[in-house]
Order: C-alpha cells, then sequence, then structure tokens
C-alpha cells in the first residue's frame, strides 16, 4: 500500500532504521583505524589487491577523485552489504543521528512533520515543546527557516535546519489554513526528550496498557517510572504494545524483561564466531508482580522486541497476540573508525531465547529486497523448543504468537483517507472551527456529514457502499487525527489505543495469560521439588 511517510524531527533516520529493523546493538566496539600498517590488518593478497585498486584510482582515473566520496559512499558500504542484510557503514551524518536517537534526546523546537506536495507540513508539535508553546500546530506548512525557504528541501534537510544549541534562536514562518497572511514564530532552542515509552494508561479498572517504541537507553527506566506512576501495585492484567517495535539496544531488552521476570530468570543469549556466548538473566526481577500480561507483535516487531517477546513466551509470562514478527536475531556491534565520525555496524552473534530458539530468519536464498519486503513465516522444524510448561515453540523464523490477529487490508477509500484524507479534512475543519472540544469528544454526524462532502469536493473516489461499509474505521480514525489537533499526540494515541479491536482481543485474553502464567508455576515447582523418599 502506498502511504505517505512522516518523519520524526526526533527521529530524522527512521527510513535508516526500518530498513535495519533496529538492529540489536550490542556494546559498542574499541575504535580501530583503516590503514594498511595499523598492527592486527589482515596481511592477505585481497587486503594487498584493495589497496593497489585505490591507488590506481586516485593516480590514473579520468578526472580527479573524491577519494573520500569513493570510499565512504561506494566501496564500505558495498563491502558491508555483501556480509548480511544488517551489517551497515554509517557516514558522519548518519553515525551522528544514530548515536543522537539511542541517547534519547536532541536540542530543537519538538515536532513531527511530513512531505505533502512538495511542502514540510506539522504533523505535530510534542506537548510542551518550544513549538507547542510558541503556537505552532498541525498542519502549518513551513515556508522558510531563519529566512532559508524550505522549496525542495526534505524533511531531514528542514530537520537539520531547526535543530541548534541549547538556547539558540531560530525563526519559523508558515502557512496556515484560514490565515490571511504567513505567520513568524520566534523560538528558542531547547532540549527535547524523545520517549520511547507513550504514557501507560487504565483500559479498564485494572487493565493497563502501555506501548514500546523503540529499546533506547533509557526505556528500562522509563517503563518502570511510566507504569510507577499509574500505580503498578493496582494493575491485575498489562496490555504490552510491542507492535511496530523496530528495536534497538539489546541491554535495555533484558532490562524490559527483567521487570516481569523472575530474578535469575534467563532473558536472552548471544554467541557468534568471535564471540564467546553471553547470557543474560533478570537481575533484579519482577518483585513478586505476577499480574497477567497479553504482549501485541506484528510482523515489524524485530530484533529487541523480539528479545522481549520470547522471553515472555518462553517463560510461559505472557500470551503473545498478534502476527508472526520479523525475526531479525542478528546483534551488531558498533565500531567507531578512527576519525570517530563513522562506525561500522557489524553482525558479531546471534541471540537464543530462553528455551535455546535462534529468531533469526533465514536469508540466504533470497535477495535483501524479499527479505524485508516479503514476509515468509517458515519455522525451522528443526528448531523445536519447549517453553517452561512444555509448550512447543520453533525458531528460526520469528516469534509465533500464541493466539493470532491479522488487520484486514485496507480497502480504496480507507487508503485514501490514510494517505492523506483525514488530516486534509481536518486541517481545514479546525480552520474554521473551535479546537477547544472536550475530553472524551467524538465526531458526531456533523462532522462525519462534513467530511463526506469535503472528500466530494475535492475529488475522492469512493462509492456509496464503501462509505457505508467503513463507518466505524473513519470514526476511529478520524478521532485519532481530530484528537492531535484538538490535545496532542499523547492523548489521541491514548484515545486510539481504546478504540482499537486488537487491543480489546487482548483484554480478553488476559485470563488465558493468567492460565499460562499459574500452569507454568506449577509444573516448574513440581520439577524442582526434592523426590519423595523411597519406602
Amino acid at each position: 500500500m502506498a502511504r505517505q511517510r512522516r518523519s520524526r524531527l526526533t527521529f530524522p533516520l527512521i527510513v535508516l532504521f526500518c530498513a535495519l529493523l533496529g538492529g540489536v546493538f550490542g556494546p559498542r566496539g574499541s575504535a580501530f583505524a583503516a590503514s594498511s600498517d595499523t598492527p592486527g590488518l589482515p596481511k592477505s593478497p585481497e587486503f594487498a589487491r584493495f589497496a593497489k585498486v585505490l591507488s590506481a584510482i586516485e593516480q590514473n582515473a579520468a578526472d580527479k577523485v573524491d577519494m573520500d566520496k569513493a570510499i565512504y559512499d561506494g566501496a564500505m558500504p558495498g563491502m558491508m552489504r555483501t556480509l548480511d542484510p544488517h551489517s551497515n557503514f554509517f557516514d558522519p551524518k548518519e553515525y551522528a543521528l544514530i548515536l543522537e536517537d539511542q541517547e534519547g534526546h536532541y536540542f530543537g523546537i519538538g515536532m513531527e512533520v511530513m512531505q505533502q506536495s512538495g511542502k514540510t507540513v506539522v504533523t505535530s508539535p510534542f506537548s510542551g515543546s518550544p513549538a507547542w508553546r510558541a503556537g505552532l500546530r498541525p498542519g502549518d506548512v513551513i515556508v522558510s527557516v531563519n529566512d532559508k525557504s524550505t522549496d525542495g528541501l526534505s524533511t531531514t534537510e528542514v530537520a537539520d535546519l531547526l535543530k541548534g544549541p541549547r538556547g539558540s534562536h531560530v525563526k519559523v514562518v508558515v502557512s496556515r489554513e484560514g490565515a490571511p497572511d504567513y505567520l513568524s514564530f520566534a523560538l528558542v532552542r531547547d532540549e527535547i526528550s524523545r520517549k520511547s515509552v507513550q504514557d501507560a494508561f487504565w483500559l479498564h479498572p485494572g487493565i493497563a496498557y502501555v506501548k514500546v517504541l523503540n529499546f533506547g537507553e533509557t526505556t528500562g527506566q522509563e517503563l518502570a517510572t511510566t507504569l510507577a506512576r499509574l500505580g503498578e501495585e493496582n494493575i491485575k492484567g498489562l496490555v504490552l504494545d510491542l507492535r511496530g517495535n523496530p528495536g534497538g539496544l539489546l541491554n535495555t531488552a533484558v532490562e524490559v524483561a527483567d521487570h516481569f521476570l523472575p530474578k535469575g530468570a534467563v532473558v536472552v543469549s548471544q554467541y557468534g564466531r568471535s564471540s564467546p556466548k553471553k547470557v543474560y538473566a533478570a537481575y533484579n526481577g519482577n518483585h513478586g508482580r505476577d499480574y497477567s500480561i497479553v504482549v501485541l507483535v506484528d510482523r515489524m516487531s524485530a530484533s529487541a522486541a523480539e528479545i522481549v517477546s520470547g522471553a515472555l513466551q518462553d517463560h510461559d509470562r505472557a500470551l503473545i497476540l498478534g502476527e508472526g514478527t520479523f525475526g531479525k536475531g542478528l546483534v551488531q556491534t558498533v565500531f567507531p573508525l578512527s576519525d570517530r565520525r563513522t562506525a561500522l555496524a557489524l553482525t558479531t552473534a546471534h541471540f537464543y531465547t530462553p528455551s535455546g530458539r535462534l529468531i533469526q530468519r533465514d536469508y540466504s536464498n533470497e535477495s535483501y529486497f524479499d527479505y524485508y519486503n516479503v514476509r515468509n513465516e517458515k519455522k525451522n522444524p528443526q528448531d523445536v523448543k519447549m517453553t517452561d510448561s512444555g509448550r512447543t515453540v520453533y525458531g528460526g523464523g520469528g516469534i509465533t504468537p500464541d493466539e493470532t490477529y491479522k488487520p484486514e487490508a485496507m480497502d480504496p477509500l480507507q487508503s485514501q483517507l490514510y494517505r492523506n484524507g483525514l488530516f486534509s479534512f481536518t486541517r481545514s475543519y479546525f480552520a474554521s472551527h473551535s479546537s477547544k472540544v472536550s475530553a472524551g469528544w467524538m465526531p458526531d454526524e456533523q462532522v462525519l456529514d462534513d467530511l463526506h462532502d469535503y472528500l466530494l469536493k475535492n475529488s475522492y473516489k469512493f462509492t456509496l457502499t464503501e462509505w457505508a461499509m467503513d463507518q466505524e474505521w473513519i470514526k476511529r480514525y478520524l478521532t485519532r487525527e481530530m484528537y492531535v489537533w484538538a490535545f496532542n499526540k499523547d492523548e489521541s494515541d491514548r484515545v486510539f489505543a481504546q478504540m482499537d479491536p486488537e487491543v480489546e482481543q487482548a483484554v480478553e485474553a488476559l485470563p488465558k495469560a493468567a492460565t499460562l502464567t499459574e500452569n507454568a508455576r506449577k509444573i516448574v515447582g513440581q520439577r524442582m521439588a526434592p523426590h519423595a523418599p523411597g519406602h
């Protein structure tokens, strides 16, 4: 399905991270140089030939060659692509953004933008950010930044203009539907913290929901803090949403699983050709918190998200609901090069769930394009393991859910509305209506009639049958879009989750999750109990 990509100013490498599927970044390797006289580098014929090729190019090419470009844009990325789908070379800009994302903060004004008809459009200023406080709103089209026109610039290039030292000033000029002229905003850049864990909230009395977006340096602490703020001692059941989570840091995945598993329970192990086996176990443990858990996963749940869901499944601590996960079980170690501006993300190990399952999908007989875009949910019949309670699980194909939920494919009307129809309508609607609405507000029949008329006026193609059949979908997705305008992105995500049929199915599955955990506790207890003395 074609769709308009939204790029976060707080996550400008979202396309790169989707390509890497987050990686499972292990501890950072030490820096190394790449010169021919570096001790430890191979004195092989292949290495000598590579040096001769570079020398021949530099000395004999018809035009002067930018050797940095030849090496950093050509040789190094090409070499890494021959290894596996996840090893990569990061140029200075990419590497800086990788570090920024893992740290979970940057200095700027704090908002999401997207490209629409060649323009950079604000989709959601972050609540409390300089952009929000100054009055920037969804739908604003960024015309210039510090008097530099944004025409022809990508969202990443606009992000670069908006970022800068803390306390520095930036002028942003926007056009806003319904405003007679351009609006100018003078902002002061500040630290923008990127939450990797959305605020937890109650779905029903005693039933909590929390979504983990990715695994950065602060994710474990964020999870503990948001659950404590909600009142974790009152939780009877939890829906843990890992859908769309591309992964991140291995240590953080262990920290998140640690929060739910008993102290000492194995979370994951890793080893490779030059990487000795290392076992990660719950260090602090769940302190007796044994509420039932359902974990939501989908095709884009990968790497660190699979470590967490695999560990909870193997120990029967949670029921896994959704689609088969991506199947990314390779650990990348980031090796900064000697200039400390570029780096290699090199696959150094495989990771295995507590039962010993390899999660990595086989990529040996398919192109990298197919690997990323064509989901093959084959299990490895040779990689059969057991959970704590004796349930059969398979490796080699991601995490297979205990219960399946597959979202229905969008019909033509839904696709149009998802791409830009609802966003454009909402911008138009609030240009002539107050955005001050009460909590719990939902689009009524008049708003839906206005949407219907707007779509016809703007040449959207759909039938009356499609319109009637899609009413529930339209209400849900329109509510999400309008809540960004009326409240903020956090409140929009909250109301959208509360209306999510998959989340409701997860709530209904919580008793089954509780039974899984209780059965495992009994079976493990019986195994560990001393045998009765003979007579």
